[in-house]
């Protein structure tokens, strides 16, 4: 029987409980004395949010197969829970086995989004681990992180020991053979971590040194040892349809944030979004098999429990197979009520006949992103959408009993002028006027509405707006409040909601996701000074954050208020995704020329994705 790592006194201390203690349904046990390897995979945010997360899942499933291999959850301890850790001395513990993962043999974070950097080191911390990988002392495990934000790896470079470049379904064997190897051999923490520098998509920062110009621009980054590659090499499941995928995922204990079962039907996105970074980093796209999709959908069914299944795709209407799969799903989930649900679907490939037929006869909003309000920037942005578009699909779901629309846009976008804050209003007001023009009284369902909601634009590595500047929060909430203005402007203004994201956290995001290798010192300062959390509004204090990056001698400035010329060298330029930076530029050029580029299946755009030898690269 094992112990629980904190307390009665604690737990009933501490909101929601059941987030630390672990043994939920399908969770794995296994007995240490038949494991060569520990393995704690944390996500650096709260249990509900990490228990929602696919990749998690995926990486823990597959690791729990092996029979060496023991894979635990870590969750970011909520602000209560670590005031006493801190003051109890309580190491972070794994949630299966509930031992201080001090002690295990790898400690991996997955990264989705830089205002979580500071819940980095609230780990570590908090798990009695150095946080920069250079004060690790033999024993220590090896710290290793992946996910979205590893694209561009440096301004967390000092806190890791290994970046695991892309998809973490390919070398993760021959990392654990190369560890128990090496552990066999006596080979030393140092040791090790260069021999696995040789291993394609791993990057060991600690081997690589970085020079700058004068001006504060790097002039180039290199490896320190003539073994080690100077480009890492993103990698990629090419097979998506015979890769590992959880079938009896772990079933929280507490209502996650998305409490649902998962199918991923595909990865990356044939569409090309100039802002869109998933969309360049997860080419080429690739989908599953529609038979593999209907087994493992009724595995999830059988072995989970829970009440609704979730299309995951970064673009659910692209799946060539789409129908036959939500036929399937509905004669299997009908039985059961089991609601079906489509996020990121097209509004120019909105289908009205599958929608009526996955949606409950109370009819819940249906949500589209036009992401800007006139033709000529979407244009620019190659969303691909005309004003056509927008308006049939929106009419479909008008005489499909549907009287709420939700709009996603940004604002800040590179070439916006005010006329295209002021047409996010007015197509808002367009549609709300197709509804009362096409519906007739007597079949509303309702008034109709319309929520806009508006964030603010973040330059991404890795898109062809990588060379973007940003602006002042001021700026961005101007924006927001000539778009606020014009609603009240509107013939049908009470039909619409406005809603707009924070402007601060917007500005240091940017800094982050742009940032080079000297903000790591910035980002101690800003935990030091009591800053984790940073994703949420409550904990956020945005001039914790700017004082810590000028008490490093850094100006924020450097990071977001400026465009960057096209032969400047970024911390990311050492990473190979496949896409070509030649193809960035030639995109970033297009752009300019308000000229939409075709998707994938249409016209293949010679983006470099093709180097992977499979997806839609291959399919004609």
């Amino acid at each position: 029987m094992r112990k629980l790592a904190l307390s009665d006194e604690i737990l009933m201390k501490v909101d929601k409980p059941a987030r630390y203690i672990g043994n939920e349904f399908n969770s794995v046990m296994k007995d240490t004395s038949q494991v060569n390897i520990r393995f704690a995979m944390c996500f650096p945010d709260v249990y509900e949010i990490g228990m929602s997360h696919l990749g998690i899942q995926i990486l823990y499933d597959m690791f729990n197969r092996m029979d060496d291999v023991w894979c635990e959850r870590v969750y970011s301890p909520w602000p209560d829970l670590h005031e006493i850790m801190k003051q109890e001395n309580i190491p972070l513990f794994g949630l299966e086995s509930q031992e201080p993962i001090k002690d295990f043999d790898f400690v991996a974070m997955t990264l989705q989004y830089e205002m979580c950097y500071t819940n980095i080191l609230q780990i570590l911390d908090l798990a009695q681990i150095p946080l920069r990988s250079r004060d690790r002392a033999e024993g220590c495990p090896i710290v290793i992180a992946g996910g979205p934000c590893t694209y561009n790896p440096e301004p967390i470079a000092d806190f890791f020991d290994i970046f695991y470049i892309g998809e973490g379904e390919t070398q993760y064997g021959n990392l654990f053979e190369l560890y128990k190897k090496a552990k066999a051999d006596g080979l030393s923490r140092e040791e090790f971590l260069h021999e696995a520098a040789k291993i394609e998509g791993l990057y060991v920062p600690a081997l690589y040194e970085v020079e700058y110009n004068e001006d504060g621009t790097i002039c180039c980054m290199k490896p320190k040892y003539d073994d080690i590659p100077v480009k890492i090499k993103k990698q990629v499941q090419v097979d998506l349809t015979n890769s590992t995928y959880p079938e009896a995922p772990v079933v929280p204990f507490i209502k996650a944030t998305q409490d649902r079962m998962v199918l991923e039907i595909q990865r990356g996105c044939i569409r090309g979004c100039r802002f869109c970074q998933a969309g360049m980093i997860y080419r080429p796209n690739r989908e599953k098999k529609v038979d593999h999709l209907k087994d493992v959908a009724a595995a999830l069914i059988k072995n989970t429990g829970h009440e609704e299944i979730s299309l995951s795709s970064l673009s659910s209407s692209d799946y060539k197979e789409l129908d036959e799969l939500i036929t399937f799903l509905l004669d299997i989930c009908k039985e059961k009520k089991i609601n079906i649900s489509l996020p990121s679907l097209r509004i120019d490939a909105f289908s009205l006949d599958i929608m009526q037929k996955v949606q409950d006869v109370k009819k819940s909003s249906l949500t589209f992103a036009p992401e800007a309000g006139t033709q000529r920037l979407r244009n620019v942005i190659n969303k691909g959408l005309t004003v056509d578009d927008i308006m049939n699909g929106s009419k479909q779901a008008f005489e499909g009993g549907w009287n709420k629309v939700k709009f996603y846009f940004m604002l800040g976008l590179p070439t916006e002028t005010e006329e295209d804050m002021r047409g996010i209003p007015e197509l808002a007001n367009d549609v709300a006027a197709l509804y009362y023009d096409t519906v007739p009284k007597e079949k509303r369902a309702g008034k109709c509405q319309i929520t806009i909601s508006t964030s603010f634009f973040v330059p991404k590595p890795f898109t062809p707006f990588q060379w973007a500047r940003m602006y002042e929060p001021s700026e961005y909430l101007g924006r927001a409040k000539i778009v606020n203005d014009h609603v009240k402007e509107q013939l049908n203004r009470k039909s619409i909601r406005y809603n707009w994201h924070e402007a601060y956290v917007t500005v240091i995001e940017g800094i982050l996701a742009r940032g080079d290798r000297r903000l790591c010192d910035a980002i101690v300062k800003v935990y030091e000074k009591g800053g984790y959390y940073d994703a949420w509004t409550e904990y956020f204090d945005y001039d914790r954050w700017i004082d810590s990056i000028k008490e490093c001698g850094l100006d924020p400035d450097f990071y977001t208020m400026r465009e960057r010329p096209l032969d400047e060298v970024f911390p990311w330029d050492f990473i190979d995704i496949g896409v070509t930076k030649q193809f960035m530029v030639r995109e970033w050029e297009t752009a300019h020329k308000e000229t939409v580029t075709p998707n994938c299946r249409m016209r293949c755009s010679a983006c470099g994705a093709k180097s992977y030898g499979g997806g839609v690269c291959y399919e004609n």
